[in-house]
């Protein structure tokens, strides 16, 4: 008898990926199958390169399509409702208002042959779903997972190991709440979203890095980038790269990404006391930093947290490094299509 799988789209604005999980949760290959998003086609094309994407990976793994038992989709917001698209800025407006649940949960069925069980979430939450997975084992503990990416990802899972997405599924935008600019010694810098009280997002990603390097260059006046003829934002970029070199100014700045992220563990460890955070994003990812770079990174984000966090939490709270990269959306998209199944008394067979 073949067993049943479960399938995740990572739909994102410019690469699409696809991965499956066994019905025990278990990875069925560590090899994603990713193609170009091709957005620019419209959603109905994207739909239908999501169809034939799981045709692929099927045929490669030497499954069919009377195994599936549901489909998990990420996607980057907001929405205006669960499965509908707001305006991204990373996508064309004719995604704006498309009810994409409704038109994959179609072409799903029209392929399968029958209804397929879809749900749908914002990529960061499905990212969360699989490295709670991970890192929790064969534990029930709940997961707080930050991203530090271009913007901050955030994602709490509990016990069920779905993501927490609120009322309006704005639940954990975590990275908009006001950072504590009195410990960081630091000004109130606008952020993407509109905010101006100082978002943690801009003290600890990559979209607040030209303010954090104008502040650091005050200091740095005769540091080759104060007389660079790279746009601020092209500056920023170079950052993570002089860090791995040990330069002062940009490693000075990453050690304040990893305070104000530590400091934002701790706000939030107060409201939602997890057992394991997840440090995820480009600064985690091993072929982009090095060894020493992560861990003095992560050194900072947990003694900083510690000062915070109540005396009970202290010795109980795990921070870890993310362990997944590209594979933790398809495959938290897949998860999140099993948790359901199991949660909705959908048994495949």
């Amino acid at each position: 008898m073949n067993k049943t799988i479960y399938i995740g789209t990572d739909g994102g604005a410019t690469t699409s990926k696809v991965g499956g999980i066994w019905e025990d949760g278990s990875t069925i290959s560590t090899k994603l199958l990713q193609a170009a998003t091709n957005s620019m086609q419209g959603p109905q094309a994207v739909v239908r390169g999501w169809i034939e994407a799981i045709n692929i990976y099927l045929t490669q793994n030497d499954l069919t399509w009377e195994q599936v038992g549901g489909v998990g989709l990420a996607i980057p917001g907001p929405f205006q409702r669960y499965g509908v698209f707001d305006h991204s800025a990373n996508l064309p407006d004719s995604f704006t208002g498309f009810d994409v649940h409704t038109a994959y949960s179609e072409a799903l069925a029209e392929r399968a042959g029958r209804p397929i069980l879809l749900t749908v979430a914002n990529d960061g939450n499905m990212g969360g779903v699989a490295e709670a997975q991970h890192a929790r084992g064969n534990s029930n503990g709940t997961v707080l997972m930050l991203a530090p990416g271009s913007g901050l990802g955030c994602a709490y899972m509990d016990q069920s190991g779905l993501a927490l997405e609120g009322d309006t599924l704005a639940g954990m935008e975590a990275g908009h709440m006001p950072a504590p600019l009195h410990l960081l010694g630091t000004k109130p810098h606008p952020c993407g979203c509109g905010r101006d009280w100082g978002c943690v997002e801009v003290y600890t990603t990559l979209s607040g890095l030209p303010y954090l390097l104008a502040e650091k260059l005050e200091k740095y006046p005769d540091h080759p980038l104060a007389t660079s003829p790279l746009s601020p934002k092209e500056r920023a970029f170079t950052l993570r790269g002089l860090a791995q070199q040990d330069d002062p100014l940009a490693t000075e700045i990453f050690d304040l990404q990893a305070k104000a992220l530590g400091l934002h563990v701790a706000s939030l460890a107060m409201a939602l006391d997890p057992k394991f955070v997840v440090i995820g994003g480009g600064l985690m990812d091993p072929e982009s930093t090095t060894a020493a770079f992560r861990e003095r990174y992560l050194n900072i984000v947990r003694s900083t947290a510690r000062q915070y966090l109540w005396p009970y939490q202290r010795d109980t709270i795990n921070i870890v490094p993310a362990a997944l990269g590209d594979l933790s959306q398809a495959i938290g998209a897949a998860l999140a299509a099993l948790y359901k199944s199991r949660m909705s008394g959908i048994h495949f067979s």
